[in-house]
């Protein structure tokens, strides 16, 4: 029988070559490498500057922390999402004000939005789900229209947006597009994984990247983003070898989120390949999307006259109920193949229910979950196990629908 995984990492001789090299170096912790792949990727985003870390989650937190968000103050997300684009907001002591999606999409509910924003709103993480970039031409008219309300207090970015931020939670969305624009483009900040299931994986890591901020030194943001990743130190490792440069100062108690310059060598060699990766990625959406195309009652949209998706999840809705997409997921794997949902809405997990948060207000989301099911979508999955999935899922699905 075979055994196909879900999202297994595409390494070539190429991300090995560039650790060994890193390895070798005698320089393994924060250094040249990481800066290297931070100006790969602030050029590939078409941005002003970009800054590596642990996790997307460290960035989307880092974010918040650096736009001075925090007790008091409320952070707009959507209710199908992970739970990482709504911990951030609590991490900070912020409230999350979760709305729920439109019918019969992945996509928070935009008309919504502008209702949702008071005047103790100062962010809206807007989660690139899938590949498929969010609308920001509507996320932009909802804050803008909230303009005469909004509170910047004392932070410099506020003051110079004069209106609630918009972060990209593009965890999924690293090379996607929408309207020729690259993500990174669009949102005030844009925050990536690079977690192993990801298109392009450091292992563990994540990045910031963020546009220029009239009146806003972007160097000083950037310094900013190290000093909240590195306990606050004024000096980072490779800064500190310097011969007699030892001295350094604490200037808060900040965190400890920094990307390796061994991640960041795997970043480096997958960047330098995305592109194809990408192309192969799409081939086989077109052939799922051409598989189900008599099947489904729903899917995330790749590609359309706005939208160029980096084909992160293959995501799709099937005319069944949650019972019956509970046991097709066992029979599949008992195929040897792994199926997943993407993602429980958060008013199903404790953490938010506990919060006040109940799946009754949020039926939209409810709706896309209970029959929602994710396939193997990955770099290196043949066009034979493809196949081989496609043609299992079809025998399997007819015994429950």
């Amino acid at each position: 029988m075979k055994t196909i995984p879900f999202s297994p990492p595409d390494i070539t001789e190429a991300e090995i070559n560039e650790v060994v090299s890193v390895l070798k170096s005698g320089w393994i912790t924060s250094g040249p490498k990481k800066k290297e792949f931070e100006d790969m990727l602030r050029d590939y985003c078409k941005v002003d500057r970009a800054v590596c870390l642990s996790s997307a989650t460290a960035s989307m937190e880092l974010a918040l922390r650096v736009l001075g968000i925090g007790p008091g103050d409320e952070v707009i997300v959507s209710a199908y999402t992970y739970t990482a684009s709504a911990s951030v907001i609590c991490h900070v002591g912020a409230k999350p004000v979760i709305i729920d999606v439109a019918t019969s999409s992945f996509e928070m509910d935009y008309d919504k939005l502008a209702d949702a924003i008071t005047d103790k709103t100062k962010a809206v993480i807007a989660v690139d789900l899938g590949g498929r970039l969010c609308d920001y031409d509507k996320i932009f008219e909802a804050v803008n229209s909230k303009k005469a309300i909004f509170d910047p207090g004392e932070n410099p970015v506020l003051k110079s947006l004069g209106r609630v931020a918009v972060i990209a939670d593009s965890a999924h969305g690293l090379g996607s597009k929408r309207n020729g624009v690259r993500s990174g483009g669009l949102a005030d900040f844009t925050c990536f994984s690079f977690h192993a299931v990801k298109n392009l994986t450091t292992a563990e890591g994540g990045a910031t990247v963020w546009k220029n901020f009239e009146g806003v030194d972007s160097d000083g943001l950037y310094k900013q983003f190290m000093l909240f990743s590195l306990h606050g130190q004024n000096k980072d490792a490779l800064d500190k070898t310097k011969a007699g440069a030892w001295e350094y100062d604490i200037l808060f108690p900040g965190y400890k989120c920094n990307m390796t310059d061994i991640q960041a060598a795997l970043g480096v060699a997958q960047l330098k390949r995305y592109d194809k990766m990408l192309a192969y990625r799409k081939q086989l959406v077109e052939r799922y999307d051409k598989a189900f195309s008599d099947m489904l009652t729903g899917e995330i949209v790749h590609f359309d006259e706005h939208s160029e998706s980096n084909c992160h999840l293959y995501l799709a809705r099937f005319p069944i109920t949650l019972e019956a997409r509970n046991k097709i997921i066992i029979a599949c794997a008992e195929k040897g193949i792994t199926l997943n949902v993407h993602y429980k809405p958060l008013p199903l997990l404790t953490a938010y229910s506990s919060l006040g948060y109940s799946i009754k207000d949020y039926p939209n989301a409810y709706k896309v979950y209970e029959n929602e099911i994710t396939f193997p979508l990955y770099s290196t999955l043949s066009l034979e196990d493809q196949d081989y999935i496609i043609e299992n899922f079809k025998e399997i699905y007819k015994t429950f629908c």
